[in-house]
């Protein structure tokens, strides 16, 4: 581009920002307003301007007067520019209403877009100062506005929240959740538009006759969507009696993920002996004649002897732990572990580094190498971080026959209860096979992991009318948590055959759920219901 051509390109640019007056970059979009003098004063921005409209209407009866009574100034924080708050100090007029019938005789105009009545702030700045406190609320807002140089504090901003008004008519599609202001304390329920992804309203507890009140005062639902608490499902038979109800697909899964966890869990001792079966190295369970008579050892014998006897008796566990003194997973841990086990955990103080290696160091010493330091150079190189007296004393246990065998790699429930939930085809390789090697283990686990990839399967392609099959073969099974799981089906058939059936779901009444949480905690607390429902309810 030459220079003459740059010169003209630069002379267009200066007449196209001369066409932009100072009323349209100090008031955009806002008509009937003169700029008399822009001046800065002590770090403010002082602009000095005044309504030219000619007429105006009576707010009261609409009739448009010309009329002047008197003016006077009002002074108005607006947006800051560069920076610097400005404080627009407008004269407005006071108009005489002409109409006979009208009981206003004077009024005050107000300018669209930029006053209203009895507010000390432009509409534009009121607009943002609403958006800080319904996305921050009061303290973490003040903040910000403090940075922003806007003149807000906390009680002001929290003042221009107000809660929307809520619909007479309930949406078509309505989901309806619980949310805690206070984990296993107290509860409250909020109702969201599943088809707008809007909440609606949001109620200060979770019973069924809040529920049932709020849906007989706002009829018109067809389908709703809540989870499997039976406080929801009596108020909406009571209250709508001809809505669908449709019980929400992830809880579905997680409550079936739970059943397949418990199930693991009753099961891990197969898993233990499997695993137990396949290593390479076993050496030999220490007597009990070979165990030093320690403290620990003469308390476990004599734990496992007065559990075991009452138990016999036929002493349920609570019973036992009040009587003895312990905790009931401790008495459930003595009455389902082998002998060998608890005396191999009281002689065994592990050191928990050397864990993961003592595989690797029994079948070096297996194989003839039982030199200490030759082993511990060769630990220390795969990443061994202990000293050399733990492993020394963990080879003189090995010397004298006295060595509990490594614990055998048995995965979590948890993590096996992963594997089975996922799709399948979402596993890596690696947990594929070690999922196989759980179901070579154990034949009730692989019939758990059956019929949980088949209601998995059913969930995700929605097969509803699959439902009624897949719960006679869960209750046919000899698995205890999935035949309850089943059963619990089957009592909320309907709602979980919609669940399965319609493309509906309620991931955004968790997604709400969520940013419930976040307003919460955000709030520290401190906030009452009403400015808790407000922020929930006003829109981003």
């Amino acid at each position: 581009m030459t220079r003459s051509n740059c010169g003209l390109v630069g002379k267009a640019l200066v007449m196209g920002v001369a066409r932009l007056s100072v009323e349209d970059l100090l008031f955009p979009g806002i008509a009937g307003v003169t700029v008399e003098r822009v001046a800065a004063f002590r770090g403010e921005l002082l602009v000095d301007a005044l309504s030219t409209c000619p007429s105006r209407p009576c707010p009261d009866c609409g009739a448009v007067s010309r009329r002047v009574h008197s003016r006077y100034r009002r002074t108005l924080a607006d947006c800051p520019i560069g920076g610097r708050p400005r404080l627009v100090r407008l004269t407005v007029r006071r108009f005489f209403c002409d109409t006979p019938t009208c009981l206003r005789r004077t009024f005050v105009e107000q300018v669209t877009g930029l006053t209203e009545r009895h507010q000390q702030a432009s509409a534009a700045l009121r607009s943002w100062l609403r958006a800080i406190a319904a996305e921050l609320g009061g303290r973490a807002g003040a903040r910000l506005c403090r940075k922003l140089s806007v003149p807000a504090g906390r009680m002001r901003l929290l003042r221009l929240i107000h809660t929307p008004a809520v619909t007479e008519q309930a949406p078509r599609v309505l989901g309806v959740d619980e949310f805690a202001f206070r984990r296993g304390a107290r509860y409250g329920t909020i109702l969201v538009d599943i088809e707008t992804r809007r909440p609606v309203d949001v109620l200060a507890d979770r019973t069924s006759e809040t529920l049932a009140t709020w849906l007989r005062e706002h009829p018109g639902a067809e389908v709703v969507y809540r989870d499997r608490a039976s406080a929801y499902t009596r108020a909406v038979k009571e209250a709508a009696p001809n809505a669908t109800e449709v019980a929400d697909r992830w809880h579905l899964l997680r409550n079936l993920s739970l059943a397949v966890e418990k199930t693991c869990h009753e099961h891990r001792p197969c898993l233990q002996k499997y695993a137990e079966h396949t290593q390479r190295a076993e050496p030999r369970m220490p007597a009990l004649e070979a165990l030093p008579p320690t403290l620990i050892v003469d308390r476990v014998v004599r734990r496992h002897e007065e559990i075991n006897r009452m138990v016999d008796v036929g002493y349920p566990l609570s019973e036992i732990a009040r009587r003895l003194g312990l905790d009931r997973k401790t008495v459930r841990r003595y009455r389902d572990t082998s002998f060998d086990v608890l005396l191999a955990s009281a002689r065994d103080r592990r050191n928990v580094p050397l864990d993961r290696f003592k595989p690797y160091l029994q079948a070096e010493f297996a194989a003839g190498n039982t030199v200490a330091t030759e082993l511990y150079q060769q630990i220390r190189e795969r990443g061994f971080r202990g000293g050399y007296s733990t492993l020394s004393r963990y080879v003189g246990t090995l010397r004298d026959g006295t060595a509990v065998p490594a614990p055998a790699p048995v995965p979590a429930p948890r993590k096996i209860t992963g594997w089975i939930m996922r799709p399948r085809e979402n596993l890596p390789p690696r947990e594929t096979n070690a999922l196989e090697q759980v179901r070579l283990a154990c034949p009730d686990i692989t019939n758990a992991c059956d019929l949980a990839r088949a209601f998995a399967d059913l969930v995700r392609h929605r097969r509803g009318h699959l439902l009624g099959e897949w719960i006679r073969q869960a209750e046919g099974c000899d698995l205890r948590p999935i035949r309850s799981f089943a059963s619990f089906l089957r009592q909320d058939i309907d709602a979980v055959t919609a669940g399965l059936t319609l493309s509906y779901s309620s991931g955004v009444v968790e997604g709400h759920v969520c940013r419930i949480k976040l307003l919460k905690r955000s709030m520290y607390g401190r906030a009452s219901f009403a400015l808790l429902r407000a922020r929930i309810l006003t829109p981003p």
